[in-house]
């Protein structure tokens, strides 16, 4: 204690101030660059990963390491906002390691995101982008645009292409602007969009969505959209399945607005009249 005193008192107090303080801390300017520099992890000690990686992941590779993934996500925009609605199902392959994943990530109260490809690097770098969302509003003293936040998510793992990182994303929530709707995936590439659906099924989704989609729909019929369309998505494709997450984007922010079992849903729809084909 007395050393402390000693050193933040009397004339010195400014020259120690110049320097660290008593944690380590440096006092003598803020380094912005290395305080949001982007994570650093461990790659393999070769000279070129992304040639490593693609010797090791080409199908004709001997001794190949396969990457398997499946889901089911889905975003449109409507007269009401924005619906968002996934399925809940973890497969490796043929193997079913979850039924209650949690596939859309409350980035902050007016952001969402969706989870496609690996579920680490999804839900990784999306709470990251949450952090540095974060501290953006802390800095400006606004909340950040859905644009904005998107492209920092593109900017993080642009960086990282090539390298292994499997992700499908969509970035949606309300700003000054407005609802709005971009997928982003683990290349980079980012895009601005009223209607998405990402993973492997995503064109079943996208056959009950197209047909379906009115932008002028009411609240109630746009969440029963996306609810059929990830329910007959899970029904067709093996990768998917569990059960339906849904939520609307609004002005207000975000809602959650239920959960709903795909075996429950499928005798519910098998009850229901069939409309004519023609």
């Amino acid at each position: 204690m007395d050393a402390l005193v000693s050193k933040y008192s009397g004339s010195g107090a400014s020259a120690a101030l110049d320097g660290e303080d008593g944690f380590g801390n440096n006092l003598s300017g803020w380094d912005a660059a290395n305080q949001f520099a982007l994570p650093a992890f461990d790659i393999p000690m070769v000279a070129n990963p992304v040639d490593f990686l693609r010797a090791h992941t080409d199908p004709s590779a001997e001794n190949r390491i396969r990457i398997q993934h499946g889901t089911t996500t889905l975003a449109f925009k409507f007269q009401g906002g924005i619906i968002v609605a996934v399925d809940s199902r973890a497969s490796g392959g043929s193997y079913i390691a979850s039924q209650t994943v949690k596939k859309v990530i409350e980035i902050n109260p007016y952001l969402l995101g969706t989870m496609a490809g690996g579920a680490a690097d999804c839900q990784y770098w999306e709470r990251e982008l949450g952090r540095r969302c974060r501290l953006y509003e802390l800095r400006n003293k606004e909340r950040i645009s859905v644009a904005a936040a998107s492209k920092v998510l593109s900017n993080m793992v642009y960086d990282y292409k090539g390298m292994g990182l499997s992700m499908g994303t969509m970035i949606t929530g309300w700003d000054k602007t407005g609802p709005a709707l971009f997928y982003v995936d683990s290349d980079g590439t980012r895009m601005k969009g009223e209607r998405f659906s990402v993973g492997s099924g995503s064109t079943f989704a996208y056959g009950v969505l197209d047909t379906g989609f009115d932008y002028n729909l009411s609240v109630p019929d746009a969440i029963e959209l996306g609810r059929r369309s990830i329910y007959h998505a899970t029904h067709r494709d093996a990768y998917s399945g569990g059960s339906v997450n849904v939520f609307h984007v609004k002005q207000t922010g975000w809602e959650f607005i239920g959960n709903y079992d795909v075996g429950e849903l499928h005798w519910e729809y098998a009850a229901q009249p069939k409309e004519p084909i023609v």
